[in-house]
């Protein structure tokens, strides 16, 4: 995976102007990646939720069908 660096400029007052870098450590990043699939994991099975809810609410057998399909991606290790 490739590291994503931070480039700071820092600027004296007097003389010219240099550069540093400051790599972000791969652990944060991962761990960052995680929990960002895991929400968005969770709010979509909530959405497909709600949409069979409403679906079965309403009759539409169609809909309801299709949804479960759907959903069945998200429980099916569970």
């Amino acid at each position: 995976m490739k590291k994503h660096k931070v480039v700071y400029r820092f600027c004296r007052y007097e003389g010219t102007a240099f550069y540093a870098r400051k790599e972000i450590p791969y652990e944060f990043s991962f761990q960052a990646q995680l929990i960002l699939d895991e929400i968005c994991f969770n709010w979509n099975k909530q959405k497909l939720l709600d949409n069979i809810h409403y679906s079965l609410e309403k009759g539409n057998k169609e809909d309801f069908i299709t949804y479960s399909q759907s959903y069945q991606e998200y429980v099916w290790e569970s």
